[in-house]
Parts: structure tokens; C-alpha cells; sequence
């Protein structure tokens, strides 16, 4: 069975970050989001995504960031994907693929049925779909809390375009979340920290190691049908 994707999100150091590609993850991802303990400057995230290029893809993750912002990051850092992590909406999200040409992730966060059908809007505007648990009320960050969602929501799931989990996930947890939700592209980011926004390469390597067994044990029927919505997925 393929191996799922898998990012690393958060990094801030030179030293995760190449723990990051030599445990094999596929996508790094940048913070730029002063509130979060994992922000990083132009500066930093310049000269990590210089480290990173041609070896990972490199994920610049904004929250509601307005244009200025982004052009920022888009002449310094030079990603290949923005992770769109607030409430941007999907026109937000078409706008921001063609003024930039650059491949869009959008993050919605998770706690029922209805909220995976809020995806659905983003179909066709999107390159990827993130589903995060949602924060808990009066959260500052809209992820990276650790907390995680009924991943039993995801089984059969398949809105037309690539989705990944993340939200709650850590070297003991995703092997399960990858087996119960069907999803072996996932994203972690609080669950490989030692202490709050500083990563562990220890946990990176066992992230990632996990999440390749959960994906190579992940039995057949457990993953997507191609071209059939799931329940959870269908308008009404």
C-alpha cells in the first residue's frame, strides 16, 4: 500500500528541520502568525525554506493574512503551497492561487458532520484539504492545540480533491487516527514538541515511523472509494 504524506508543521530551527527531512517527511511547514508560539520572522523562514528547497515542499501556513503579508512571503520565502488557516473564504482562496500561481492548502477545523460539509464550497478552488480539529472556545490559535476530532467522520470520505488529517496527532496517536479515519496523509505539529513551539527531533522520527506503519497497515477497505462522497460529505 503507498505511503501517505506526511507534514512537519512549526519548525523554527535549522536542526528539526533537517530532523524533519531525514525522518522522510514530504512538506515542511512555516508558521507566520505572531500570536503562535511556532511564528517565525521573514528572515528565519527564508533561510529554512533556502535549506529545505528541492529536498521537501515547503508550506508558508498564514491566518487571515492580507496582501501586503502575503506578497511578503511569497517574494522572500518562495513556498510551494500556502496552508490558509483562518476563515478565508473560497473566493479568498481562488484569488490568492491565481494572483500568486502557487498551490493552495486550506485548513477548516472539525467537530461534526456539518463541518466537513462546509468543505465542500472549496472544491475546485483548493489543492488540499486540512481537517483540524476545532479549537477550543476562546483558543487563541485556530490549531497546533492539541486537541483532535472524531476521526470515524473521515471513513469513505472523498470530496474530489486530496485531504489530510492533523489535530491531536503524536508518535502514539497516529497509526490509530490513520486506521480509524482512512487518511494516511497527516500533518502534526504540538504533538511533536518538547515544550511549547520547540520541537523534538526524537518525536519528529517517531511521528513519522508511525505514521508509515499506520499507513502500510491501514486495511484496504478502509480507504476512500474514488469519485463517491461519503455520507458525511453529501449536501443535503
Amino acid at each position: 500500500m503507498a505511503q501517505g504524506l506526511i507534514k512537519i508543521c512549526g519548525l523554527s530551527t535549522d536542526a528539526t528541520l533537517e530532523a524533519a527531512i531525514a525522518a522522510g517527511a514530504g512538506m515542511i511547514g512555516l508558521v507566520f502568525f505572531e500570536k503562535s508560539p511556532r511564528h517565525v520572522d521573514l528572515e528565519t523562514a527564508a533561510r529554512l525554506a533556502d535549506l529545505a528547497r528541492g529536498r521537501t515542499e515547503i508550506v508558508a501556513l498564514t491566518v487571515n493574512a492580507d496582501d501586503a503579508t502575503i506578497d511578503a512571503i511569497m517574494a522572500r520565502v518562495r513556498p510551494d503551497w500556502l496552508q490558509l488557516h483562518g476563515s478565508e473564504t473560497p473566493q479568498r482562496c481562488a484569488d490568492l492561487k491565481a494572483r500568486h500561481g502557487v498551490r493552495i492548502m486550506k485548513a477548516l477545523g472539525i467537530r461534526e458532520a456539518d463541518d466537513i460539509r462546509a468543505a465542500l464550497p472549496y472544491v475546485g478552488h483548493v489543492d488540499r484539504l486540512l481537517f483540524d480539529a476545532k479549537p477550543p472556545k476562546g483558543a487563541d490559535l485556530p490549531g497546533g492545540n492539541g486537541a483532535s476530532f472524531d476521526w470515524t467522520l473521515l471513513q469513505g470520505l472523498d470530496l474530489g480533491v486530496p485531504l489530510m488529517l492533523s489535530g491531536g496527532l503524536d508518535p502514539r496517536s497516529v497509526a490509530d487516527a490513520i486506521r480509524i479515519g482512512g487518511l494516511a496523509d497527516v500533518d502534526v505539529s504540538s504533538g511533536v514538541e518538547r515544550a511549547r513551539g520547540e520541537k523534538d527531533e526524537d518525536l519528529i522520527h517517531a511521528f513519522v515511523a508511525a505514521a508509515r506503519q499506520g499507513a502500510t497497515d491501514r486495511p484496504a477497505g478502509d480507504m476512500p472509494t474514488p469519485g463517491r462522497l461519503a455520507q458525511q460529505g453529501r449536501t443535503a
